[in-house]
């Protein structure tokens, strides 16, 4: 029996743990929260936190595993390459995975290559992020964010340097590197792209778009869910492709799921924001699968264990079908979930985390989830017209 250790075992990751463990494989699951629910499908835990390098490893050689993942979890992907790298299992160059996880990192690769990007630096210091900052400011916006946070937790946009205080140091506290990146705000020309692809030997074999979704009762930088297919002309999709496929082909990915998110500037331009080294979060693979047929979870599974992947292809999608993000504008005490009466044939698929009566916080990043939704719809135009008001028909009530 095959032996696949999974970092992390959040509700994020329950679907490639029940995989797992349905497929015939033994699983280990290993993170810092015993109560997370992963742990109770896995065949074993262990108390180590995905960020652990060389404990993660130890645990690995002690176990004897043919395969680690990290799935829909951004600190844990770089630890995966990391053990893969020195056991010779299955996966990514470790430097590879890095470049792509660490926002500073990454937009220095894109600058080095030629790709669009927007000017950015990051900083450990205040007064130096604030000078340039006053630097960027002259021309517009400015995003702080960390280096190296998933789940847009700790982003901010700013408008004047007097803003860039309470940005900083609220990005710091989401960075393990303590670290934040300053730069440039792009306007998009419309929504941002938020969808998942996979890589197999340097090259972007399945892709699927969908379109990003924000509650403006909340942090403007936190997706609330996607909506499959995304909005933007084929055209640009395609020239998106193409980037992430040079990226790919110039990093040596070999295998796995990516998280992708790009925009499209007002002159036309594609800026790819984030290539996340692993499927994403938030239900993303799972609406995928609805869509499409393509069942990514399988694929991230079966390839971080050796299997060959190029049986995958590329499939348009044959519905419409979103993921839908429970949260709470207002931090508070849980009272109820109201779901109108107009939403509730579009329901898929729900899953509660919180329940009446527990202590919820005002949704400021993917940490502060209540539940999910996976919804379809008859049409383009009405998915987006609902998205975009999904509060008015979905929404957590809070005392």
């Amino acid at each position: 029996m095959k032996k696949i250790l999974m970092l992390g075992a959040s509700y994020l990751q329950v679907p490639a743990i029940k995989y797992a463990k349905e497929a015939g494989y033994h699983v280990i699951t290993a993170d810092y929260k015993p109560d997370n629910p992963g742990h109770y499908w896995s065949d074993e835990y262990h108390n180590i936190s995905t960020v652990d390098k060389d404990a993660i490893l130890l645990l690995a050689e002690q176990t004897e595993i043919d395969g680690i993942l990290s799935y829909a979890s951004d600190p844990g992907a770089p630890t995966a390459a990391y053990v893969s790298e020195k056991l010779g299992l299955p996966g990514n160059p470790y430097r590879s995975v890095l470049t792509l996880q660490r926002k500073d990192l990454f937009r220095n690769f894109l600058k080095e290559h030629g790709f669009p990007v927007p000017e950015s630096r990051s900083f450990t210091s205040e007064p130096e992020a604030e000078v340039y900052a006053e630097f960027l400011l002259k021309s517009g916006s400015v995003i702080v964010k960390p280096v190296d946070s998933s789940g847009s937790k700790g982003v901010t946009r700013i408008e004047n340097r007097s803003e860039l205080g309470p940005a900083f140091q609220k990005a710091l506290t989401f960075s393990r590197e303590k670290k934040v990146v300053v730069e440039e705000f792009i306007h998009r020309r419309t929504y941002q792209m938020d969808g998942d692809g996979f890589v197999w030997n340097g090259e972007l074999i399945f892709s699927c778009f969908g379109t990003q979704h924000i509650d403006d009762g909340c942090n403007l930088y936190v997706p609330v869910g996607s909506s499959f297919p995304y909005v933007e002309e084929e055209e640009i999709q395609r020239r998106a492709r193409q980037q992430v496929n040079r990226v790919m082909g110039l990093l040596g990915m070999r295998v796995g799921g990516l998280n992708i998110e790009f925009i499209t500037s007002q002159d036309g331009r594609v800026y790819l924001l984030e290539i996340g080294p692993r499927s994403g979060g938030n239900l993303i693979p799972e609406v995928i699968r609805y869509a499409t047929g393509v069942d990514l979870i399988r694929y991230a599974v079966e390839g971080a264990l050796g299997k060959d992947c190029s049986d995958l292809q590329p499939a348009g999608c044959k519905g419409y079908f979103s993921s839908y993000l429970l949260h709470a504008r207002r931090s508070g005490t849980l009272q109820s979930v109201r779901i109108d009466d107009q939403i509730r044939k579009h329901i898929v698929e729900e899953t509660f985390i919180s329940r009446k009566g527990e202590k919820v916080e005002r949704f400021d990043g993917s940490h502060h989830i209540l539940g999910t939704y996976i919804l379809q719809f008859e049409s383009k135009r009405e998915m987006l017209e609902k998205m975009d008001r999904m509060h008015d028909f979905i929404s957590a009530e809070v005392a």
